[in-house]
């Protein structure tokens, strides 16, 4: 099997890098490991920055998100039982975000790809990455019970941290960014309508509290808990009493709550590999870093490398010039190092480390003043939340 890009990985990034090549005349093959159920309905994130919703609109990926997504013009800080709002459209220039979950941007996806797309192919596994240091390198896959090889032009590792992509990048050329954060986020989902119109971040002396929604009838809500968490432990009634301690307020603000029919420990951690090319392979999304989801950044950062790829191997396709593909990994990493900021921000504003001082916990509260009193610190937060230019 021959083609111009082997893309590993039918996630959001892989699927809308196929769709940007398509429109770009550039063939593709789409290598999956897992099946089209599995792709369509496993849970991750749902908020989109501005700048993903205008490429998903652009690449003909936008009609049911206009229609079914929820367009969110702020967020809302808790903090000491106080309720401060962050207006985005007024700081930022008119930027909002879309609530539109990522299991609905792959099955967007996968109908454009199936219906106008190059091949797609599910449950074939990548075995292995080779020759990416030549000008032809290959993507050894199982599929169909059988062995196969797609050899490409380029390689896109769009397969996520325990992918074999980034594997074929010579340890002795690399260097690793991280950090574990000794918390996780026990979340649920709730048949329930969401009890406030934005999503609410709250720092309490418990811990952090995150509420969220997927529809007008399903809520999505996080707890702050040890990192070493099983999520059975937790009782509904428990779940729930936690959150209305934790979005307490002075006004009489109300936790509405519902049937939970899911719940889960997401780990908090940052990774960031550098580089995210190896000759002609490039990494892009969870393959190269991962941010805690305090910040929403991890789908958005996924986006803003497959749309720094399209451009780059459009621009070499139509001048000739290698320019762009040669400054892909530089590119891309100014954008993710400024979202590790951000969420690091985040996370380290709103969460209660385990063994945080008197000092510290002051520290925090002090920080959520600032920004609820400075329209300076305010905007910082703003424009950062609603997204980083691309490229």
């Amino acid at each position: 099997m021959r083609t111009t890009v082997g893309i590993i990985g039918a996630g959001p990034a892989g699927l809308l890098l196929a769709r940007l090549l398509h429109n770009a005349g550039i063939d593709s093959v789409v290598l999956e490991s897992r099946d089209r159920a599995y792709v369509e309905h496993r849970q991750r994130a749902g908020i989109l920055e501005q700048g993903t919703v205008d490429v998903l609109r652009a690449a003909g990926a936008g009609e049911r998100m206009d229609r079914e997504g929820l367009r969110h013009d702020g967020i809302e800080l808790r903090f000491a039982r106080k309720r401060h709002r962050v207006d985005f459209p007024a700081l930022t220039g008119g930027r909002s975000v879309m609530v539109y979950a990522q299991t609905e941007v792959c099955k967007d996806l996968i109908a454009l790809q199936l219906k106008e797309g190059g091949p797609l192919l599910f449950e074939a596994e990548a075995l292995a990455v080779e020759d990416a240091d030549t000008g032809h390198p290959r993507v050894r896959f199982r599929h169909a019970g059988r062995e196969d090889v797609l050899e490409c032009d380029y390689v896109v590792g769009c397969d996520g941290f325990w992918g074999v992509a980034r594997q074929a990048i010579p340890s002795d050329l690399t260097q690793v960014f991280e950090r574990t954060y000794p918390f996780g986020w026990l979340g649920i989902l709730a048949d329930v309508p969401p009890s406030h119109d934005e999503l609410v971040y709250a720092r309490h002396d418990r811990g952090f509290a995150l509420l969220s929604m997927r529809s007008p009838s399903v809520s999505r809500l996080y707890l702050q808990v040890p990192a070493d968490t099983d999520a059975e432990t937790w009782s509904d009634e428990a779940i729930w009493a936690e959150l209305e301690r934790r979005f307490e307020t002075a006004d009489g603000w109300r936790l509405e709550r519902g049937p939970i029919t899911q719940k889960s420990v997401t780990p908090m951690r940052s990774y960031v590999h550098e580089p995210m090319r190896y000759g002609r392979l490039f990494l892009a999304g969870d393959a190269a870093h991962i941010v805690p989801p305090t910040g929403a950044k991890g789908l958005n950062l996924a986006v803003g490398d497959v749309v720094t790829f399209a451009r780059a191997l459009t621009y070499e396709r139509e001048t000739g010039s290698p320019e762009l593909l040669d400054a892909y990994s530089a590119t891309c990493l100014r954008r993710v190092w400024q979202a590790e900021r951000f969420s690091y921000d985040m996370t380290t504003l709103l969460h209660r480390a385990p063994e945080a001082t008197p000092f510290e916990d002051r520290l925090q509260l002090s920080r959520l003043e600032r920004i609820a009193s400075s329209r300076a610190a305010e905007t910082d937060l703003a424009e950062a939340y609603t997204g980083f230019p691309f490229g």
